[in-house]
This record gives structure tokens, sequence and C-alpha cells, in this order.
């Protein structure tokens, strides 16, 4: 089938996907910070600070982006973009725990970087100048690059000194920030499909591919959220169960636009799924913004995802076993009983999460964060066995 638009072999780069959520949710922040000045709605500041900081932890971690420009891909940076994801997870779950820390950290990302990123552009020889000479869509990249590092720059300040600017110029800065996020996604779009060997990534040692890097994140996800349910549970900590649902929400619709990944498995990637997720990003958004927004409806939502994705898993994993083979089965390698082994498991733990978040008044928060844990860590596990498959393939090519 041919493809076209956004959805040409190239045109959905996670890059692309990052940009139209970020301009998303800065669109969204914007917009709605006119009713919250006015008295008319909550707002939850931690959860869009949250929000920007795994956006940024995800750029460093599948693309090697940072927010002062590019850099080779290592453990060490895998280490920091890890950190900065730990931080924005823990920011959305637990009110001010962290302190100035995400404002200050968000001001180094956008203030600091953005005006790094400025310099670069017209300094480096193949960014402005380079860009000019082959014209046309070009051209929008300059524009859209320049118009985003420095709104970044106003944002940061905003960040770290609220109340700098009135309210309303506040939020139409916002808003700005949101339509030149977008518009740079669509002109990087462009060059994607007509350049796609511009995509190449660089190798290094801590490269992930980007599948790999979502299921590092859920195991970040879970096993800081299971963590943190203890002492929430024993009302050491107060938790914003709405913001929760949010980035677990945005996290899916991440994987449904960049991979054609769902909770209840893969499918191909169309115009249809695209906007699914672009509508899914749209609610987590607005639910790690404004507390309790459609939180009935949601927690639903991700409790239904839940059952059918780990029934679905465990369907997999089982109905291939009952299949009458054409010719004598081979023995199963170890590592492929292990996969199948780790998957129903996560098909289990998928299926009990679920069911807490259905009756999350019969469960104790303390049995739900042992889950939540276990599914984290049997998460990482599965990225271990599948790291170790890619490595057998690679050797057999050899």
């Amino acid at each position: 089938m041919k493809k076209s638009g956004l959805l040409s072999e190239a045109a959905l780069a996670f890059e692309v996907v990052i940009l139209i959520t970020a301009g998303l949710i800065a669109l969204l922040a914007g917009i709605l910070l006119f009713p919250v000045q006015q008295g008319l709605l909550p707002y939850y500041e931690n959860g869009l600070y949250g929000l920007f900081l795994v956006l940024f932890a995800l750029q460093i971690i599948v693309l090697g982006k940072t927010p002062f420009g590019e850099a080779r891909r290592s453990k060490p940076l895998l280490a920091i973009g890890l950190l900065i994801a730990a931080l924005g997870i823990v920011s959305c779950f637990i009110p001010g725990i962290l302190g100035q820390a995400p404002r200050i950290l968000l001001f180094i990302c956008f203030g600091l970087g953005g005006f790094s990123l400025l310099v670069q552009l017209f300094v480096s020889k193949d960014k402005y100048r380079a860009w000019k000479q082959h014209g046309g869509v070009f051209h929008h990249l300059i524009l859209g690059c320049a118009a985003v590092y420095a709104l970044s720059m106003v944002i940061g300040l905003i960040v770290l000194l609220p109340g700098a600017l009135a309210p309303q110029v506040t939020a139409v800065v916002v808003i700005l920030y949101g339509l030149s996020l977008i518009y740079l996604s669509c002109a990087l779009e462009k060059v994607c499909r007509m350049y796609p060997e511009a995509q190449a990534s660089g190798g290094g040692e801590g490269e992930l591919s980007t599948d790999k890097a979502m299921i590092l994140l859920f195991c970040l996800f879970m096993v800081l959220l299971g963590l943190l349910l203890i002492p929430v549970s024993l009302g050491l900590l107060p938790f914003a169960p709405g913001a929760q649902l949010g980035l677990l929400l945005l996290l899916f619709a991440l994987q449904m636009m960049a991979l054609g990944s769902t909770p209840i498995g893969p499918f191909p990637r169309t115009w249809l799924l695209f906007i699914l997720g672009l509508v899914v990003a749209f609610l987590g958004t607005v639910s790690c913004i404004i507390p309790g927004f459609l939180l009935f409806q949601l927690t639903l939502l991700v409790g239904v995802l839940n059952i059918c994705g780990g029934a679905a898993t465990i369907a997999r994993v089982f109905i291939p076993l009952f299949k009458k083979p054409d010719k004598p089965r081979e023995p199963v390698p170890p590592i492929l009983v292990r996969l199948f082994a780790t998957q129903l498991t996560l098909g289990v733990l998928a299926m009990l999460f679920g069911t807490s978040m259905l009756v999350s008044n019969m469960i104790p928060a303390l049995i739900v964060g042992i889950i939540l844990a276990s599914n984290g860590f049997v998460l990482l596990y599965l990225l271990r066995i599948l790291v170790q498959i890619d490595r057998i393939k690679a050797e057999a090519r050899e």
C-alpha cells in the first residue's frame, strides 16, 4: 500500500511524534490557562512540568538529543535521560515532593537549552547557512526552529519567574510555543519524507530502538508508581491519581503514533490510529493539568484496556500451542521459553492491574503497589531478553 504524508516510510519519525505531542500539550496548557486564571478550573502545575520532563527524557533516550543539542549516545547519557524521566514521573505523581527541582530543571531545558540551540542554529555551518542554500521546505525548517528556540527561552523565564508576565500574556506565549512546535513538526516531517537518509541515527553503546526505549520507560513508570503507592497507602505522601492516569495515557499515545502499538496489541500505522493517538494524548494531557478531569471514566478506560491487553497477550502465547504443526516441532530454544513465560506473566499482571483499577476500593493500595512494581521488574526482564535475542540474530547474520 502506498503511503503519503505523515504515513510515508520516514515520516513517522519519533522526533516528529515528540514535537507534535509537545505542541499539543503546550497548546492545551495555554488554552486552559484562560479559564484557570479566572478561577473556573483547578490547575496542577507539577503535572504539566512532569509531562515536559518526560518528553525531554524521551528525546535523550531515543534520539540522543539533549536540550543543548545532539550528543553521542552512551550509557551515561542514557542514565541522565532516565533520571530526568524519573523526576518527571515523580513530579506528576506526588504533588510538591521535589520542591523547586522540576522548575529549575525545566528552566535549564527550556531557557538555557533554547538559547544554546538558537546560537547553534545561526553559528553552525550545517544548519542555517546550509538550509538557506537548499531553500524550499528548509526555509520553513529555519523559521520553525528559530521560533521554537526563541519561545523556549521565554517559556524558561516564565517557569523560573512565575508572575513575571501578565497571566494573559503567559497564556498567549504558551499557545504560540505550541503552534510553533506543530509548525516545526510539519516542516521536519516533509524533510524526513524528502530525505529519509537524514533520519539515520548514529550508533553508540547506549543506543536503544524506539520500542525498547518505550519498554524501558514503562518499566520506570511501573516501578516508581508501585513503590510510591506504598507510602501513599500508609498516608505518608499525597497522590495525584489524575496525573498518574494522564501520564500513562500519554505513553500509550506515543506508542500508538510512533509504533502502531496499543495496549491491546500492535496494529498497522494508519491515519485512524494516528488520530486516535492524538485523542488519547489530549485526554492524558488534560487529566494531568486539570485535577479530577474525567477521573472515573479514564480509570475505567485504563482498567478495561489493561484487562483486554493482558488477555490478548495470554492468548498470543497459548493459541500457537494448540495449532497442529505441519511438521514435527523442533525443540524450543531456552531463551524463547523464557520469553513466552515472561509474556505470560506480564499478561497476568496486566489483568491484575486492570482489575485493581476497576475495583480500587476492594484491593488495598499496598497490594496494587506490589502488582505494579512486579509488572515493572518483569518488563525490565523482558527488555533484557529482547536485547539478547537481537544480539543472537546479529551474530547469526555475521
